[in-house]
């Protein structure tokens, strides 16, 4: 029998060839990755539930330990394992939750660092509850969006309200810095809302005019908790999500956001959202997607 193929379009995809393993079993390792195939809050176009496979299959092309052209050898002896997607229900929001906080926890008592494959933004909201006993929690959230609205289309559960729902639920989630805000349509009660609790709100002109004095407002010495919608890149970069916003993050740009967070802060978990791969048929999304998570966990772990 030959060994599993080393090529990136062969063998069983699963994040970064780990191995794969139930949430609940008995392991431990550095990574921990889990999908949450879920899009049913979105306010436009579907398709964030293909995300966790597709993010997997691109995982492929960056299987690490990776030699840059420095010579610097990245996240080597890292273990991951790959703990597979939370089975959720259709059409039962609140048992979809459920289970996602529960999921998460298991995955959190097991690896040093979760990665969460959304899914739309709404999965942040049961993600976060798993990280109730986090004191002093502060979430960086990359996104064009604030994700901070009370009420949309008559429910409370929406892909713009993650944060919202979890500064109400979370006492310890005592800030939010948000970067990369852009767009025509804000929720101007949302807008005040996140000023009023001290959010940090920081709009795309700021990233362009003075990308190192934003990285001086991120926050420093805190327990993070990573939130990437990838729609905080230009849509040019990354076409494969719901609500594009002309205008965004460049590559360089968000890896730099990505670093200096990862740097100056303890990262408790990560979640890559909104990644809606059947939009871009070049498949280039999921690549630029699973890079960037690999990208951040080099920062992590060196």
């Amino acid at each position: 029998m030959t060994q599993p193929t080393h090529l990136p379009y062969g063998g069983i995809p699963t994040f970064a060839r780990a191995p794969h393993l139930p949430p609940d079993g008995d392991w431990r390792s550095d990574v921990g990755v889990l999908g949450v195939p879920f899009d049913l809050a979105l306010g436009f176009r579907p398709g964030a539930r293909f995300a966790p496979r597709a993010l997997r299959e691109a995982s492929l092309r960056y299987v690490p330990p990776f030699t840059g052209l420095d010579g610097v050898t990245r996240l080597a002896g890292v273990s991951f394992t790959d703990a597979g997607d939370v089975v959720l229900p259709a059409l039962e929001p609140a048992l979809a939750h459920d289970r996602i906080t529960g999921a998460a926890r298991l995955l959190r008592e097991r690896c040093r660092l979760p990665v969460f494959l959304g899914g739309d933004h709404s999965v942040s909201y049961p993600l976060l509850r798993a990280y109730a006993d986090v004191p002093d929690l502060h979430v960086v959230q990359l996104d064009a969006h604030l994700d901070f609205t009370d009420t949309r289309n008559d429910t409370k559960w929406s892909n713009s309200s993650p944060f919202r729902r979890a500064v109400e639920a979370l006492p310890n989630l005592v800030h939010i810095t948000t970067v990369g805000l852009r767009g025509l349509r804000f929720d101007p009660e949302a807008v005040a809302a996140a000023r009023a609790r001290g959010h940090t709100l920081i709009p795309m002109e700021d990233v362009q005019a003075d990308l190192a004095g934003v990285l001086e407002r991120l926050p420093r010495g805190k327990s993070v908790y990573f939130s990437v919608d990838v729609d905080a890149l230009d849509p040019a970069v990354l076409p494969g999500t719901s609500s594009p916003e002309p205008d965004g993050l460049s590559y360089a740009q968000t890896v730099r956001l990505l670093a200096a967070t990862a740097r100056g802060n303890t990262i408790v978990g990560l979640d890559l959202v909104e990644l809606a791969p059947n939009l871009d048929p070049t498949g280039r999304s999921e690549l630029i997607g699973a890079r960037l998570i690999m990208e951040t966990l080099a920062e992590v772990f060196g």
